[in-house]
């Protein structure tokens, strides 16, 4: 499975990052080993979409980080 997902930052700013495994890459999150997410600890998941397909999460995860997608991610995912 890969995994599209969304974090809530301390700063209140949003990730979205794609993944084949959630847990071990939020360990990374939380560990401070993410270059974006590491000054902005502690990280809270909001949301996870699951994809059989590889292409599909990512072409997912590159949408949610587009203008529409953002509104999207807003209205309907957070």
């Amino acid at each position: 499975m890969w995994y599209v997902y969304i974090l809530k930052c301390s700063d209140n700013s949003f990730y979205t990052g794609c993944t084949n495994s959630l847990k071990d890459r939020l360990e990374k999150h939380n560990k401070g080993q993410v270059h974006y997410t590491k000054d902005k600890l502690p990280i809270e998941l909001i949301t996870y979409i699951a994809f059989t397909d590889k292409y599909k999460a990512y072409n997912f995860g590159k949408y949610l980080k587009s203008g529409s997608g953002i509104a999207f991610r807003n209205k309907r995912l957070i």
